[in-house]
């Protein structure tokens, strides 16, 4: 069933819940970067062992804001093309995606580089949206308040004809050209926002199942837009691909 359309006010300050600098409200972390003490993601695959590099060439310009957890930057030629499948295990369970090299290179050229490093590992999902036609969780930030990033910024990869229907893997950005990061968006219910947004990949079922258990469970505290830590703590423990 088509999500309804959401007013232009509340729209307008749900799209914020997406910048990948937003407000410290909602958020769980402590400021500081998260650090896994449990197995690693560099350790749980070949990594080089998907690697089919593209001929794109990827701008990653650096970020005035720093990083929040260091890692090297991304090789600036793609290293993967067509799809990529991996998982996201979580304290929620599994959550298998694919990702499109082929429609948004840089994008996941940047994503499992950073993952190849541990970057997500221990960190929380900060935002949770739970309103009908605003269903999705925010993650990717190791400092859990929704303001972190990877010391680098990652070029646009959107077309206008990109919808976020239950499934969709799209990247976070501040609003401006060229300034997504480190953060993503999960979404697990047909959403309403403007193609403004990197769309890097697919869940499948059971991971969009999953996630909309952690949507029903709600928001911990919410804040003036309805969006907030999620009730049940989603922590990346590991990503492995293959």
């Amino acid at each position: 069933m088509p999500s309804r359309a959401l007013p232009a006010v509340a729209a307008a300050a749900l799209l914020l819940t997406l910048s990948a600098c937003g407000s410290d409200d909602g958020g769980s972390g402590s400021g500081e970067a998260a650090e896994s003490k449990g197995p690693k993601s560099s350790e749980s695959s070949d990594w080089k062992s998907i690697v089919k590099p593209g001929s794109t060439s990827c701008d990653y310009a650096e970020d005035p804001m720093g990083a929040s957890k260091e890692v090297d930057k991304p090789e600036k030629t793609a290293q993967y093309t067509g799809k990529v499948a991996a998982t996201i295990n979580t304290s929620v369970g599994p959550l298998a995606i694919t990702l499109d090299a082929d429609k948004a290179p840089c994008t996941v050229n940047s994503f499992l580089s950073l993952a190849s490093q541990d970057y997500y590992d221990g960190t929380s999902c900060h935002r949770l949206g739970a309103n009908p036609g605003f269903e999705l969780l925010q993650c990717g930030d190791p400092t859990g308040q929704g303001t972190g990033g990877p010391g680098y910024t990652i070029p646009d990869e959107f077309k206008d004809s990109d919808t976020f229907p239950a499934g969709t893997l799209a990247m976070a950005n501040t609003g401006q050209p060229n300034s997504g990061g480190s953060q993503f968006f999960m979404v697990f219910g047909d959403t309403q926002l403007p193609p403004a947004y990197t769309v890097f990949g697919t869940l499948d079922e059971a991971a969009i199942k999953t996630l909309q258990e952690v949507g029903e469970a709600g928001v911990g505290e919410a804040g003036p837009d309805g969006t907030g830590a999620p009730k049940t703590p989603v922590e990346f423990e590991t990503i492995t691909v293959g």
